[in-house]
């Protein structure tokens, strides 16, 4: 009983709150040091391969695909976002400190490397992100994989004359034998994503604003909410974010990356049959 009383408080702060929104406080108050000297080591980053790459890559859309140690996932990566309807666009990898495979020669495709490993994937998409210049800018991570229709899918909508800021799709999760597990499509809700983490980088798209740019807490595996989560939820303060119900994405279900099971109806928990792009340099492959 006692138990119970003592909970309250905290119970009622989640039910209005949302426990999603009260674990990122949280995170920002204890992980505060680390984003500090991360923003510092993105920005050093962004200068210095600002300045090998000279004239900074331009198109309508820019993908970014961080990248760490996965050679032949970020290859087939790297093709389906090559291989998109939409031509006008470049797509810019960046490696998070363990060099680069040889990737298929394209005149859109920019690879770069940081100088070392940070471990945090805001970070790694943060320099891909400043380092190109495009109306809009679209996510992809190494082991997972587009439609060729994703970003003409995505265009249609956001350069609609009513068009919204944002979108992102739904995701047809794969499992590792290849075959389909389900589809995850949940519209757009901003005070339901304060208690369920629905949305994910992968599937979305959206304008280049001051806003667009991920958290550079070192979360690891332990740390929730995940920073698709943090983007998504801070960008449409401001902004509108619209779902799509076509499934674009094909997001593998990874055994060995550490998080979600991706079950609209229950909390998500570190361990589960999570997928996407662990953050770069945790091990996971």
């Amino acid at each position: 009983m006692m138990r119970r009383i003592a909970r309250a408080p905290w119970e009622l702060l989640k039910r209005t709150f949302g426990w999603l929104v009260l674990f990122e406080a949280r995170n920002k108050v204890l992980l505060a040091p680390s984003a500090l000297r991360l923003r510092r080591f993105e920005d050093a980053e962004a200068r210095r391969l600002a300045a090998d790459l000279g004239d900074p890559p331009a198109a309508l859309v820019a993908t970014v695909i961080p990248t760490h140690r996965r050679p032949e996932a970020l290859r087939a990566a790297v093709r389906s976002a090559l291989a998109q309807t939409v031509t006008d666009q470049v797509v810019i990898v960046v490696d998070d400190g363990a060099g680069l495979p040889e990737l298929p020669p394209d005149p859109r495709l920019f690879a770069v490397s940081l100088a070392r490993n940070t471990a945090t994937a805001g970070v790694v998409r943060n320099v891909g992100i400043r380092l190109t210049r495009s109306r809009y800018v679209a996510f992809l991570d190494d082991d997972n994989l587009w439609e060729p229709d994703h970003l003409e899918q995505a265009l249609a909508t956001l350069e609609a004359p009513d068009g919204p800021d944002a979108v992102y799709t739904a995701l047809r999760r794969v499992l590792p034998d290849g075959t389909d597990r389900d589809v995850l499509s949940v519209p757009f809700d901003r005070r339901r994503a304060a208690h369920e983490a629905f949305l994910d980088t992968n599937a979305f798209v959206a304008r280049r604003t001051r806003s667009l740019h991920f958290s550079r807490l070192r979360r690891t595996p332990e740390v929730l909410p995940r920073e698709d989560w943090e983007l998504i939820r801070r960008y449409a303060r401001h902004h509108e974010v619209r779902h799509l119900p076509r499934a674009t994405v094909r997001y593998l279900v990874n055994p060995e990356s550490f998080w979600t099971s991706w079950d609209e109806t229950a909390t998500p928990r570190p361990g589960g049959a999570g997928s996407g792009c662990a953050p770069p340099g945790t091990g996971a492959s």
